[in-house]
């Protein structure tokens, strides 16, 4: 009965990053009756086999996917892919999942202009369409939705200039958006830090985690502007 009703749903690919915003994006579009999310997509380091930014070890990532019953397709790049080595593989796999049926990508953004027509003019490329469930939302509102949908979620990185380490750890709810300094988007949406869920409504049970070392990475090459120093948590299966 529910592949039936799948067949009326449009067949989606998730950009999977581990964290809240993903999170939430594919429980919102679990219940809106309009895409059927078949299956999750994420980049990794292949160096390290971790995902880009969250620093989150591989094995936690299929470990997110085996329990919401989801394929996953992960595309492994450099530590610091240029951006043609990026679209290049971004290119085969969405070719990849076009083939197979899907015609929608779908991403946890929220309000970065330029990234969501960056993302539309690589879907468009494939032949394919974008839908950004959070898109416009306010970020403290979608702290309490994530927190009333017992979304679960732990910063796992921090930027140096936005945050101290010792936010690594912190969960997600009310008493951190309430320590959160002013000028911190409580999402994160501007890279302040990143996040991973170990539990959520739709996972078949809770991952648990234990908190390993705290690492900090420069990624500083010559002549860059952007923020480029981050502390980064271990986290292990218990």
């Amino acid at each position: 009965m529910g592949e039936e009703n799948n067949m009326h749903l449009v067949n989606t690919v998730l950009n999977w990053s581990s964290g809240k915003d993903a999170a939430l994006a594919y429980h919102l579009l679990k219940d809106g009756g309009k895409y059927h999310v078949s299956t999750l997509l994420t980049t990794l380091n292949v160096e390290h086999d971790r995902v880009f930014m969250h620093g989150l070890r591989e094995q936690l990532l299929d470990m997110q996917a085996e329990r919401m019953k989801l394929p996953i397709n992960k595309v492994k790049l450099p530590p610091s892919p240029d951006d043609s080595l990026y679209k290049e593989a971004m290119k085969n796999v969405l070719t990849m999942l076009k083939k197979l049926g899907v015609t929608v990508a779908a991403f946890g953004d929220i309000f970065l202009e330029d990234l969501k027509l960056y993302r539309e003019e690589q879907l468009s490329q494939a032949g394919m369409k974008a839908t950004f469930p959070l898109w416009k939302m306010d970020t403290k509102e979608l702290i309490s939705i994530i927190t009333e949908k017992g979304i679960e979620a732990i910063i796992v990185c921090v930027n140096e200039r936005c945050l101290g380490k010792e936010y690594l750890g912190r969960k997600i709810d009310a008493a951190f958006l309430e320590g959160l300094p002013p000028d911190v988007d409580p999402c994160g949406e501007n890279g302040e830090f990143h996040t991973f869920v170990y539990n959520a409504p739709y996972f078949s049970a809770p991952i648990r985690i234990k908190q390993g070392e705290i690492v900090y990475r420069n990624y500083a090459t010559e002549g860059s502007t952007w923020d480029t120093g981050f502390y980064f948590l271990d986290i292990l299966p218990a």
